[in-house]
């Protein structure tokens, strides 16, 4: 899904109140956490990811990847948090994937 400037501005203002629930340590980015994050975005279509000071991954390597693994958007990249956002596949938590079409 492609993300005009406007909607992404929205998702940053819809994600300015959350807590990272993902943290990326020394064990870096592998692929159980992948799964978990993905299966975090199918419920709540937006999270941010925190990378720990020991980490030696960088955070917009660790945003690209997500992007290309998960497929899911980068929202923001701010110093070492990542916002995600993915649309959800059931109708139930599509919460912030509705209002998405109506901010022009």
């Amino acid at each position: 899904m492609k993300l005009t400037g406007k909607q992404k501005r929205f998702l940053r203002s819809e994600a300015h109140h959350l807590n990272p629930i993902f943290q990326i340590g020394k064990n870096g980015l592998n692929k159980e956490v992948i799964v978990q994050i993905n299966e975090a975005l199918e419920k709540r279509e937006l999270i941010k990811v925190g990378l720990l000071q020991n980490t030696d991954e960088v955070a917009q390597e660790v945003a690209a990847v997500l992007e290309q693994e998960i497929g899911c958007n980068a929202v923001q990249v701010i110093g070492r948090v990542i916002v995600l956002f993915k649309k959800s596949t059931q109708e139930k938590y599509q919460r912030i994937s509705n209002e998405i079409p109506r901010v022009k």
